[in-house]
């Protein structure tokens, strides 16, 4: 997956894009952790019982330049991408996932498109 200005995670109709009030050290605060390229990535469980369970991640990678973005939800192993919005345990992804990007919203991370 390329990085954009606009992305949407798989299944959702919904899309993002970065806040014009990003900041790098909210990224931090959020729990981004800095690469070796600069860039900031972030993943997240979407099991709300354990972040340690095998299950589905939200994964989100920001440039270095916060320009541009890339976010997914992903698989156990994270490589590949996966609708969250078909299968099972369908509501508790979803109200995780959920949790997740209006927490990113709130701090000024993204904000919808």
């Amino acid at each position: 997956m390329a990085f954009t200005e606009v992305n949407q995670i798989k299944g959702d109709n919904q899309k993002y894009r970065l806040s014009p009030e990003i900041k790098k050290y909210s990224l931090r605060d959020v729990g981004f952790m800095e690469t070796k390229t600069g860039k900031f990535e972030l993943e997240r469980s979407l099991d709300p019982n354990s972040p340690y369970n095998q299950g589905f991640k939200f994964k989100m990678t920001v440039e270095a330049d916060l320009k541009k973005f890339k976010m997914a939800t992903l698989t156990a192993n994270g490589m590949r991408e996966v609708d969250v919005h078909k299968g099972k345990d369908v509501d508790t992804h979803l109200e995780q996932l959920n949790f997740i990007l209006d927490n990113l919203i709130e701090r000024q991370i993204i904000e919808k498109a």
